[in-house]
This record gives C-alpha cells, sequence and structure tokens, in this order.
C-alpha cells in the first residue's frame, strides 16, 4: 500500500519551500470574501503550531515523503525534517504507541491516522494509555497528544472506512474530543487540542477537506485559537433549534434556509466540542425555541443525538413544546452501493421533515 502511494511522490516535492498556507497560498478572492479550504486550514495550524513549540511533532503513515494521504501535511517534512514528521510503517498499533509514549515523556506528539476506522487498531492505547495515565497516575503524568485524522462516512468506501467514532471517545473519561465543520474551527479548534495538556481525539471529514469557507484576518492570525467546550451558534432562530457536528452543521444550515421560506425559523447549533459538551448553549436555545432536532451520521443506539435528547429532556423537559427528535444513520454498516449510501445516511430532506413534524407542519 505505501509503495502504491508514494507514486505521487514527484509531484509532491514541489512543496520543498511551503511557508505557512495560511498566509501564502491558501487564500483566494471571491467577490472582496477571502476563503480557504478545510485542508490548508489544518495544514496552516500544523505548520504554525510547529513553529510555535519546538516539542510538536507529527508521525502517522504516509505523512511526510508523501505529503499526507489527505495532503494535510504537505510541505512540512521539507520544512520541519524528518525529527518532526515521521513516516511510520503500517502498525497503529506501533506508532500509536510511540506517540503516547512520548507524551508522556514531555512532547506534543500530532497522530494522525489515515482514517479513525484504522484506530481501531490502537484503541487500547488511546483509551488505557492516553485517556487514563493522568488519573492514574494522581496527576503527575500528562499525555498531551492529538489523535487525528478523517472520521465517519466518505464516499463509496463502505463500511470499514465509513464509521463515525463520535460517539464512542465521547463516553471516555480522559480524553477531549473535537469535531470541526468550518476553517475557523479547523484552524482554531486544531491549535487549542495541540496545546491542551490532556490528550484529545480530533475528528475531521474527509468530504470537507477541500471545501472552502470565509474567514478573516483574525482567524488567519497565528494566535487564533477556537475556546474547547464552547458551541458556536451558526444561525439564530426561534422557532427550533437544530444541533449537529462537522459535515451535518452545513446540512443544518440550508435546511434552515430552505425552511425561512416557509416561516419557520431555525437556530443551528454547532457543537464543535463533542467532550466537555456544551449543555449550557444547548439548553439557553431550547429554553428559547422549545423544540430541538438533533442530526448525525452515526448510528442512532449510544449516539451524540442520544445525549444531545438527554439533556434536552434533563434539563429543559418543561420547555419543551414537542418532543425533542434526531436524525441519525441508518442501523447498519455503510453499504458501497451508492444508492444504498445515499439511503444510509441522512440527507437534507430527511432533516426537513423532521423538522416541520417537531414544529407541527
Amino acid at each position: 500500500m505505501q509503495a502504491l502511494l508514494r507514486l505521487g511522490l514527484a509531484s509532491s516535492l514541489t512543496f520543498r519551500k511551503v511557508d505557512s498556507l495560511a498566509l501564502q497560498c491558501a487564500r483566494t478572492f471571491a467577490s472582496g470574501q477571502q476563503t480557504i479550504t478545510i485542508r490548508d486550514a489544518l495544514n496552516s495550524a500544523l505548520d504554525e503550531e510547529m513553529a510555535r513549540d519546538g516539542d510538536v511533532f507529527i508521525l502517522g503513515e504516509e505523512v511526510g515523503e508523501y505529503q499526507g494521504a489527505y495532503k494535510i501535511t504537505r510541505g512540512l517534512l521539507q520544512k520541519y525534517g524528518a525529527e518532526r514528521v515521521r513516516d511510520t510503517p503500517i502498525t497503529e498499533a506501533g506508532f500509536t504507541g510511540i506517540a503516547t509514549g512520548a507524551a508522556m515523556a514531555g512532547l506534543k506528539p500530532v497522530c494522525e491516522f489515515m482514517t479513525f476506522n484504522f484506530a481501531m487498531q490502537a484503541i487500547d492505547q488511546i483509551i488505557n494509555s492516553a485517556a487514563k495515565t493522568l488519573y492514574m497516575s494522581a496527576g503527575t503524568i500528562p499525555v498531551p497528544i492529538v489523535f487525528r485524522g478523517p472520521n465517519g462516512a466518505a464516499a463509496g468506501v463502505a463500511a470499514q472506512h465509513s464509521q463515525c467514532f463520535a460517539a464512542w471517545y465521547s463516553s471516555v473519561p480522559g480524553l477531549k474530543v473535537l469535531a470541526p465543520y468550518d476553517a475557523e474551527d479547523s484552524r482554531g479548534l486544531l491549535k487549542a487540542a495541540i496545546r491542551d495538556p490532556d490528550p484529545v481525539v480530533f475528528l475531521e471529514n474527509e468530504i470537507l477537506y477541500g471545501e472552502s469557507f470565509p474567514v478573516t484576518d483574525e482567524i488567519l492570525g497565528h494566535d487564533f485559537v477556537s475556546p474547547i467546550g464552547k458551541c458556536k451558534v451558526m444561525r439564530e432562530g426561534t422557532d427550533v433549534t437544530l444541533v449537529a457536528f462537522g459535515k451535518l452543521v452545513g446540512y443544518n444550515l440550508k435546511v434552515a434556509e430552505e425552511l425561512e421560506k416557509e416561516g419557520i425559523s431555525c437556530e443551528v447549533i454547532n457543537l464543535r466540542t463533542l467532550k466537555p459538551i456544551d449543555r449550557d448553549t444547548i439548553v439557553a436555545s431550547v429554553k428559547k425555541t422549545h423544540r430541538i432536532v438533533s442530526t448525525e451520521e452515526g448510528w442512532p443506539q449510544c449516539g451524540i443525538g442520544a445525549e444531545i435528547m438527554a439533556i434536552a429532556t434533563e434539563e429543559c423537559f418543561d420547555d419543551l413544546d414537542a418532543a425533542p427528535e434526531r436524525v441519525t444513520g441508518a442501523e447498519v454498516p455503510m453499504p458501497y452501493a451508492a444508492n444504498l449510501e445515499a439511503a444510509a445516511l441522512p440527507q437534507i430532506a430527511d432533516i426537513i421533515k423532521v423538522v416541520k413534524r417537531v414544529v407541527g407542519r
């Protein structure tokens, strides 16, 4: 597999002198609006944090010479050298253990999984070593590590490459779990994750890597950091609260735009942090709109949506004017066929149907 991936090496060598992509090549201008792709937002955040702190290093499969399976680490090997951008064998359990040990020793590794589905090979290191060590050492051994890579459904890669681990990792004490949506989230949250003293699971979305999002000079600033543990209200509304993370935040924004034409006002919340989850922002929104719909691509049982429903009923029972509802992926392993894959994942039409039911339409 590595031999096949390395076929692209020659074309990647043109990035030998790449500076921070946020400043050099990640900006485009459309109608006067600065934009940046998720890929370049993540790359620039890594670049700037490596420049800021010599203890930060990256390791994983194809992160160096091939410039990253999804080009997130493009240019970093040439800039920081093989000591800090380390290609590993195809052994998640091995390099995750090395990264965890390095964090215990005082370094700040960023451990990339080519997909979080492959993190199953290393879940013992993530849970039993990284997540539990601070507690088990009575606070004497911090583990400042970031586990990052694409999570959840991509396209046409079937069951073993399309699993969403958001609920899995969010249930584990000792981990912080982040799921960015746009370029602001990707830059600000990844910087925050690298600077955090605890192990952080950073769940990206492969489909979004090439998407461009508007940014400001503040977001592109080297000191820009997003707060861990805080939702972001993407759109104010009065009739129903829509909650999601990652790609489905974009779906909810489109739903809100469509339903506005029918006189339904949706408040859209981008969770951003799945653990610790921002209960206060969710509760404040539900107390205002009196209705809530959660959306996610993961399975329904024990999902993030189940936690959102629990928050709504525990904290806002007397404020609800309709039963909380959730839209999730189907209770099946991800099919390969495109039509079945679409049927197994939430679509905008599915969300609209549920929102209308919740508001009595």
